[in-house]
This record gives C-alpha cells, structure tokens and sequence, in this order.
C-alpha cells in the first residue's frame, strides 16, 4: 500500500504508542457503546429526528415544539463522540503505518477501525432514518463488539515481532477457545433480542419485538449458562495441558467478568430493568468481548527476531604488531 508523503516525515511510532492508541481504540469503541445504551434508556433516541443533520436544515440542536432539549442534546452528544472515536481509530492507523518495520498483520489491523468507525456511522444514520426499529439497533451494537473485538487484537499485535508465530497451546484448546467465543457472539445476540423485546426502546413510538420478554431472557440465560459450561471445561483443559501463567491469567479475568456480569443481569431482571443497570450491562458485555479477544490473542505468540551478537574483532597481523 502506498503511503503518502508526510508519512515518511514523520518519526517511528515505538510500541510503547501503538499499544496506548489501540487501548484508547478499545476503550473508545467500547464507551460509544455504552453511551448509545444511554440514549436508548433516556428515550432520546430520536433527539435528533434526522441524519446527518439534527433536524432539517441544522446541524446542532435547535428549538423543536416537540422535542425536549435534554433529549436534543443526549442524542447529540453521542453522535459528536464519534470524532473521539475517529480521532483514536485514525490514530492508530498513522501509528501502524509509521512502524519500522512495517507490518502487514498490524496494519490491516489499525485500518479496521477507521473503517468501522465510517461504517457504524452509516449504520447510525440508517437507525435514525428507520425510527429506531429493533433490528437496526443490534445490527448497531453487534457492530460495535465486532470492533472491540479487533481493537483488542490491535492491543495484542502492537507488540508483535518478526518471527513467525509460535502457539502457546494445542489445537484442541484453541478449537474449544473457538467455540467458546462463537457460544459468546449468540450471547450477545440474545441480549439484542431481551432489549429489543423490553421497555427501553429509546423513543416512545417505536414498536418492539413482538416477542415474550421473559422467553427470550429465558433463551439468554440458557446461552449464558452453556457458555460458564464451556469455560469451565476449558479451565480443566488448560490445567490438563500446563498451559502458559498468561494464558490463564486471562482465562480467570474472563471468568470473573462473566460472571459479574451474569449476576448483574440477574439483578437486572429482577428488579424491572432499571435504566442504570441496562447501561452498566451493556458496559459488562463490552468487558466481557474485551477479556474473550485478550483471551484468544495470548494464544499466540509472535516473538522479536533474536539480534546477532557481534563478530569479535580480528587480531591485529604479527607484522603490524612490530
């Protein structure tokens, strides 16, 4: 890929930035998120009743007879958030491209997230346009675990080397790694459904999944509980193998994000859904994406390039030493 030329002016982005910047991608992907769930459970979900303008013919919030303020400015204020976003996915990407040596893996990576973020703008603009219907808004936040997901593999090849990857462990602990994260991916499609089905459209007129809510918690709760089924018997699997003190350091991270967030959705349910705790869950569901993907990435590992020491200097000839 051909960089343009004030790329080359600048310095060498270290692997100390790049891993700071990718952590920022994660935690801006994943803030946006959770501010989205803010305005749903505000209802300010139509704020701004148009894209990209707020209403026709502004760009910002304006005196509407219809519409509160307040619930002007949530919605605004989240779509303004993007730039965050923009600013650390763009980031990232004049970083990888700056990294000597370059590397192929790391940049697909890093240009990943400015093109989610371009993507999950449409995807906003065409929820707005589509009055918020159920559907649109998980395609919405299934859209932005996606990218989570592949901040957190830009975190990890941040401080990739150059030797060909080395797998920390077997085929058969990776395959149930595997299927536990596509077990994981129904979880959170199955927390789509529970929101859609509940209280919190995000506006008042905006139909909802004409579905039981208490059925498809049910069907959430049961992936939930096959997914705790599969983590633990991957912990005996890695107990089996010896597997590296990495590795399972983040499988017990993820254990007890799972569970934290098991119990709060619990909670949750029980006492009618609060606003509050539907945010804080959707924050759950971000760490949970967070800490599968760290998972999934100390799998492997993709040394330096050992340095070649230095060849001794040659003895001086006998003549010379006369």
């Amino acid at each position: 890929m051909a960089q343009p030329a004030f790329l080359h002016r600048l310095p060498a982005a270290p692997p100390s930035l790049m891993r700071a910047l990718a952590i920022a991608a994660v935690v801006a992907q994943g803030g946006i998120a959770v501010t989205g769930s803010v305005v749903r459970v505000t209802g300010s979900g139509l704020g701004c009743p148009t894209w990209p303008e707020c209403f026709p013919g502004s760009l910002v919030p304006t005196p509407h007879p219809e519409v509160e303020p307040i619930t002007q400015w949530i919605e605004f204020s989240n779509r303004m958030l993007t730039f965050v976003v923009v600013l650390a996915a763009g980031a990232c990407l004049v970083a990888a491209l700056t990294t000597r040596p370059r590397r192929r893996r790391l940049t697909a990576l890093a240009l990943v997230q400015p093109l989610g973020v371009v993507a999950q703008a449409v995807i906003g603009g065409m929820v707005v346009r589509l009055g918020l219907v159920w559907w649109s808004v998980a395609v919405h936040f299934a859209v932005s675990m996606v990218l989570v997901w592949l901040a957190m593999q830009l975190v990890a090849a941040a401080g990739d080397g150059d030797a060909p990857p080395r797998r920390l462990v077997g085929g058969p602990v990776r395959g149930l790694v595997a299927t536990s994260t596509a077990v994981l991916a129904a979880l959170l499609v199955a927390g789509t459904f529970v929101t859609a089905s509940g209280p919190h459209a995000g506006d008042a007129a905006t139909p909802r999944l004409d579905v039981n809510m208490a059925s498809v918690a049910q069907l959430h709760a049961d992936i939930l509980f096959a997914y705790l089924g599969l983590l633990v018997g991957l912990g005996f699997m890695l107990r089996a193998v010896a597997a590296p003190a990495g590795v399972w350091r983040r499988y017990l991270v993820l254990v007890a994000v799972v569970l934290a967030q098991g119990a709060l959705g619990g909670v949750q349910y029980a006492l009618g859904v609060p606003e509050v705790l539907v945010s804080l869950h959707v924050l759950g569901a971000g760490l949970a994406t967070v800490a599968a993907a760290a998972l999934w990435a100390g799998l492997t590992e993709r040394p330096h390039l050992a340095v070649p020491a230095a060849a001794p200097a040659p003895e001086p000839a006998l003549a010379e030493r006369a």
